[in-house]
């Protein structure tokens, strides 16, 4: 259930209430007793996107990607070049004398 903000037309008191999303909303003020209370529209809450299916430009820096790629340079383990020398499966002819 989200927390909505409310102003009084009349005494300009503020304050928050937890109420369901279905709930009407309140209108009377607390401090003066009035019925002249309104619903505030407030800014939100901010979003990160994590997860695959998002471009990670998003919300990363170039700074930030140039130091995770340089981590994962460092990090890697060293390839060793290995020359692999291939056999032949041919078997010298032998000459048979008859």
């Amino acid at each position: 259930m989200p927390t909505y903000d409310y102003k009084c037309k009349d005494c300009e008191h503020t304050w928050e209430e937890f109420q369901s999303i279905k709930a009407k909303p309140t209108k009377k003020c607390p401090e003066c007793g009035k019925r002249k209370a309104e619903r505030q529209i407030g800014p939100g809450a901010g979003i990160i996107f994590k997860g695959s299916g998002f471009y990670e430009t998003d919300y990363r820096s170039d700074s930030y990607k140039k130091a995770a790629a340089a981590d994962k340079k460092l990090s890697e383990p060293k390839k060793t070049e290995t020359k692999t020398e291939s056999k032949s499966d041919s078997k010298p002819k032998s000459s048979s004398s008859d």
